[in-house]
């Protein structure tokens, strides 16, 4: 995967800028980027997290919320996962937009493998990263510790679609615990047989009903991104 792409090691404070001490106690010694050496990484930036297995509505909402995002000049950020994160990427991709893919695997293996040709993509014309070194053995945690970087690295997360099981209540978690907007989308909030929702509202989750609506939180624009459509 990694023939003919320039690697860079960072430190996060290099590719994210200055971090404060909440920010620093669980951030990754170093990060490894495929991609253009930008540093630190254009701002603002909104992670779009979901289910695996998400429905047809769920795929169109996150693709909706993507481009609306990359259409304004914000990088999409995902992990690169069958489903939604999958959507998202290829969202902001169409859309003319930059994305950031947040492995949960070194950068030499492709995860799933169905994604192989979108790993390409993003590696050579956006940004994947990675605290994994290439040769480390993958183990079920390390899916959990790419949401928390994935988090550090997102100035506001979304869930779009995520059970009581998801993987991604760990990204909306450490959004809340970073200090970080975290936006759940109205259909999941509404759902009246899911526990977490009204949990994660507890401590500052918001509901979502419009996309436009995170670009009301987030930082002004540190560097231009190019949107051609």
């Amino acid at each position: 995967m990694l023939t003919g792409k320039r690697v860079s090691t960072v430190t996060p404070e290099r590719l994210l800028g200055p971090l404060n001490e909440v920010e620093r106690k669980f951030a990754p010694p170093f990060i490894y980027v495929a991609g253009g050496p930008v540093w630190p990484l254009p701002r603002p930036r909104v992670a779009i997290v979901g289910s695996r297995e998400a429905s047809p509505i769920g795929l169109e909402t996150a693709r909706t919320i993507a481009s609306t995002l990359a259409r304004s000049g914000v990088l999409v950020v995902s992990g690169l996962a069958k489903g939604i994160d999958s959507a998202a990427h290829a969202a902001a991709i169409d859309t003319g937009g930059k994305t950031v893919a947040v492995l949960g695997t070194p950068l030499d293996r492709s995860y799933p493998a169905e994604n192989h040709e979108l790993q390409r993509t993003i590696m050579r014309d956006h940004w994947a990263i990675s605290q994994f070194a290439s040769g480390h053995s993958t183990l079920p945690r390390d899916f959990i510790l790419r949401n928390r970087t994935m988090a550090l690295i997102s100035n506001a997360s979304v869930i779009v679609q995520a059970g009581e099981s998801s993987g991604s209540l760990s990204q909306g978690w450490e959004a809340l615990r970073l200090g970080r907007p975290l936006y759940i989308w109205k259909s999941v909030m509404e759902d009246q047989s899911l526990k977490w929702p009204k949990e994660m509202v507890r401590y500052g989750a918001v509901k979502l009903n419009n996309p436009k609506a995170i670009l009301e939180c987030l930082p002004p624009s540190e560097a231009v991104i190019s949107v051609t459509r």
